[in-house]
This record gives structure tokens, sequence and C-alpha cells, in this order.
């Protein structure tokens, strides 16, 4: 399964979305028991699904408060007043 992008899960229907968020979950159950039998070969691939029912979480329940999931918008830091030997010493 490939990478799932936010764009892509806020066209989709709420049916649809149950529906993956369920094969992810049977997807990690089946990489838990994987990796206790010493079977697991991809291990990374925990993040993945981890991070696309987060994802999948995150635009449902927007939705069902009504909201509309935007990108994060960067904010820069604030700049510092420096400080100089001078206004150190007084």
């Amino acid at each position: 399964m490939k990478a799932v992008k936010a764009s892509d899960l806020r066209t989709r229907t709420p049916d649809e979305l149950n529906d993956q968020l369920e094969a992810l979950g049977k997807e990690i159950f089946n990489l838990r028991f994987q990796r206790a039998s010493g079977q697991l070969e991809n291990t990374s691939r925990f993040r993945q699904v981890r991070r696309q029912i987060a994802c999948i979480k995150t635009v449902v329940g927007a939705r069902t408060r009504g909201e509309a999931v935007a990108a994060p918008v960067p904010v820069a830091a604030p700049a510092r007043a420096r400080r100089t030997r001078a206004k150190a010493r007084s």
C-alpha cells in the first residue's frame, strides 16, 4: 500500500474512509504477529500504517466537528534581541 495524501482523503466518502481504516487496522494487527514470530522483514511499515491511520482519523474527526482541514501554516519564530557586550555590562 502506498502513502495516502490528506487531500485524497478529503475527497473520499465516510464509508470509504471507514473501510480503509478497518483494512489498515487488520494490517497493523498482522504486522504485530509477524514481529512477534520473527517473520517481519519491513519494520518501517509499522510507522507508515500508524501515520495513515492517524491521517484518516484526523480527516474523519474534522468532518464530524464540521471543520475544514487545511495544511498547517508555518510560523516564523520571533526575533529575539541580541545582547552585545556593551549592554551586558550595564
